[in-house]
């Protein structure tokens, strides 16, 4: 298993009320795995995509990503661990918007050290068809562009798992059938478990699993029927 949650609570204050965003959620994901996420504005899906990054802390229960359980780590410990290990998909893109294309892809290859970034990122802009806009910034592409550096930079390091937030939310319908073509290419070229989170079932209908949230708890799961996409 490359992921294991137990028992995961997420509570937040509402004015003066608690409010429980997930209430004792269990989840096994297998390496290699694609898993779809599903249930509707609420249901706690972002919450629990974040805590598998470690983006958060959780109330109470345990998040384990490769062996390693996030709630134990230290906040440098933590930044270290994802970087190497979780590649991050975000709906808004949170591309940073001082930087063209190919810095931003460089830029966790800088921070791990790698020799000759700035030729990796470009080589991974190529990869995702970009060749021509290595250096624009984020304002001067669209947003199937800017879905696409993001993707080249989750990539970067090749990390063992991928988390999606929505990742065409922001995206017409034709757009957004083409980033998850290219999101899943890149998944199996580096045979990376992915972890998506979507309202659209014709999106998880790629999953190999789908896994539906209501009110912060897992009220069901099914077979996805996985289709082959080419980007």
């Amino acid at each position: 298993m490359i992921i294991v949650v137990r028992d995961l609570v997420m509570r937040m204050t509402s004015g003066r009320h608690p409010l429980t965003v997930l209430d004792h959620v269990n989840l096994d994901v297998d390496a290699g795995d694609f898993v779809a996420i599903t249930g509707p504005s609420g249901s706690g899906k972002s919450t629990l995509l974040g805590l598998l990054a470690g983006l958060d802390h959780p109330t109470s229960g345990s998040v384990t990503v490769a062996g390693v359980d996030l709630t134990r780590l230290s906040e440098d410990a933590l930044a270290r661990f994802r970087r190497r290990t979780i590649g991050y998909v975000f709906q808004s893109y949170h591309l940073i918007p001082t930087l063209t294309a190919l810095e931003n892809v460089a830029v966790p290859l800088e921070l791990d050290g790698a020799h000759d970034p700035a030729a990796t990122a470009m080589a991974l802009l190529q990869d995702v068809a970009l060749a021509e806009r290595l250096h624009h910034y984020p304002v001067q592409l669209s947003g199937g562009e800017q879905q696409r550096v993001a993707l080249a930079r989750a990539v970067a390091l090749t990390p063992p798992l991928l988390l999606a937030d929505e990742p065409t939310g922001n995206l017409d319908s034709a757009t957004g059938a083409q980033i998850i073509a290219l999101l899943l290419r890149l998944r199996r070229e580096r045979r990376s478990t992915l972890v998506m989170v979507t309202h659209d079932p014709a999106l998880a209908c790629h999953a190999d699993r789908v896994v539906m949230l209501r009110d912060g708890r897992v009220v069901g799961e099914r077979e996805g029927a996985p289709v082959a996409l080419d980007s």
